[in-house]
């Protein structure tokens, strides 16, 4: 074996086992930005951004789950997370050119509505919840209605688990989210306590949003977690696709 051969094959090593190294930090550097730090006073969901929110990290919304490429003057989102004892809070900031809502029933074909989507599996247990309550996916409307399918495959009102505020300055939306967090005994009817959260609690959460400018259909439905494969639209049947997120 030549000399220059043995060095063109040396440097071929080094260039993949520093290709393996990137890979590593950059997996690392994805789960070390999926926390949520604690705040020591409630956040008031107003849609205001107190300063309980510097110094929680802004996250993005950029995976394209339903639709063709986004124009950024259509849709751009990102995210923050905050956590006390009672409350997970979520603060989503979103530019979108026009807000549409076409159904005056909250629980008919509300994914065809601009809305928050905001996924949760309490003790990221992962797998199918679409009519159990393994985990929630939690569609808050423009009006504030909250809506997830039950045990009994119909649509329901969970209004008394998130609570919501939006604020709209021409196209940027900021949407502030309290959600109580309940794990799987939750029955619906049933006399149920939320979990309260703490220090090193690890839950399955993922975001979305859906986006109809006018159409009959949405247009667009853009996450924050990456799904591989031709069908991405299994967030709300499938809490294997949430990232994981850590309290801190």
């Amino acid at each position: 074996m030549s000399r220059v051969f043995q060095l063109a094959l040396l440097s071929l090593l080094i260039i993949g086992c520093k290709n393996e190294v990137k890979t590593e930090l950059a997996s690392t550097e994805k789960y070390d930005g999926m926390v949520a730090s604690h705040t020591a006073k409630p956040i008031v969901i107003d849609g205001l951004v107190d300063k309980q929110w510097d110094d929680a990290k802004w996250h993005p919304i950029d995976q394209v789950w339903l639709g063709g490429s986004v124009n950024p003057q259509d849709f751009k989102g990102e995210y923050k997370l905050k956590y006390d004892e009672n409350y997970l809070y979520v603060l989503a900031n979103i530019t979108d050119d026009k807000l549409y809502e076409q159904h005056e029933d909250g629980l008919y074909k509300y994914w065809d509505d601009d809305c928050l989507e905001i996924f949760v599996d309490e003790d990221r247990s992962k797998g199918l919840h679409q009519f159990t309550h393994n985990a929630f996916a939690y569609h808050i409307a423009l009006d504030g209605k909250v809506a997830d399918y039950g045990t009994d495959s119909l649509p329901h009102y969970y209004d008394d688990h998130v609570a919501s505020a939006r604020k709209s300055s021409g196209m940027r939306h900021l949407w502030e989210v309290a959600i109580k967090i309940y794990d799987d005994s939750y029955q619906d009817g049933g006399d149920n306590t939320p979990v309260k959260l703490a220090n090193g609690h690890t839950m399955g959460f993922a975001i979305a949003y859906c986006d109809n400018d006018g159409s009959k259909e949405r247009e667009h439905f853009i996450g924050s977690t990456f799904i591989p494969g031709d069908n991405k639209n299994i967030g709300y049947k499938d809490a294997g696709i949430f990232d994981e997120l850590k309290l801190k």
